[in-house]
């Protein structure tokens, strides 16, 4: 499948492609469950830094969190009863967790729910923010902050698919490990699961 040409990735593009969106289909909706509980909403914010080679903001949740310790995801987090909406959780999430201000966040929509294994139903909700801000994360739930080019996660040549058989049943999932140029000594970011989903997706939307 071919990469998204990069002028589909840039601000003006982003945003009429959420203003007149194409008919596409999701290609991960649900993932198998593994959690026996009530399904819970949240919301994630898909944040793009619009450098002249834009990035996906990301986190790498710290180890002591109940759920998906120690991965990578999107700033987000469970609906609030006071919030208005998706957007509304995605933006006071990203604002808590790593000091995100909603006044240079551009929202531009939302995609379809993902539901994941561990029992949320989430709405990614896709924003471009300007380079430049100050973030300060929250050291109870965020070991590290990180941006990764949205090129490289926009070319399907960089998505790998895994599965895995349990006595549970089968498992499968995509990853896109990226590796810092200027963080050669560490090892590669393994972006997976419901981070990686939500990307696929995206990748999705921008080349229908």
């Amino acid at each position: 499948m071919p990469a998204v040409p990069s002028a589909a990735m840039s601000p003006a593009a982003l945003r009429q492609r959420f203003e007149r969106p194409p008919v596409w289909v999701p290609e991960l909706m649900s993932e198998k469950m593994y959690m026996d509980r009530a399904p819970m909403h949240a919301a994630v914010l898909l944040p793009i830094v619009m450098h002249a080679r834009p990035t996906v903001l990301l986190t790498e949740r710290t180890q002591h969190l109940s759920t998906h310790s120690g991965q990578v995801a999107f700033p987000g987090g469970k609906v609030d009863a006071d919030d208005a909406d998706a957007q509304a959780t995605a933006l006071r999430e990203a604002q808590e967790e790593v000091g995100l201000d909603a006044a240079i966040v551009e929202v531009l929509g939302v995609m379809p729910h993902y539901s994941t294994g561990s029992g949320f139903i989430i709405t990614p909700v896709i924003a471009l923010v300007q380079p430049g801000f100050t973030l300060t994360r929250n050291t109870n739930e965020v070991a590290d902050i990180f941006e990764v080019p949205l090129d490289f996660l926009m070319d399907p040549k960089h998505h790998q698919r895994h599965s895995f058989e349990s006595e549970a049943g089968r498992r499968e999932w995509f990853s896109m490990p990226y590796q810092d140029p200027a963080q050669s000594d560490r090892p590669p970011r393994f972006i997976w699961g419901v981070t990686a989903g939500i990307l696929r997706n995206f990748y999705g939307l921008l080349s229908a």
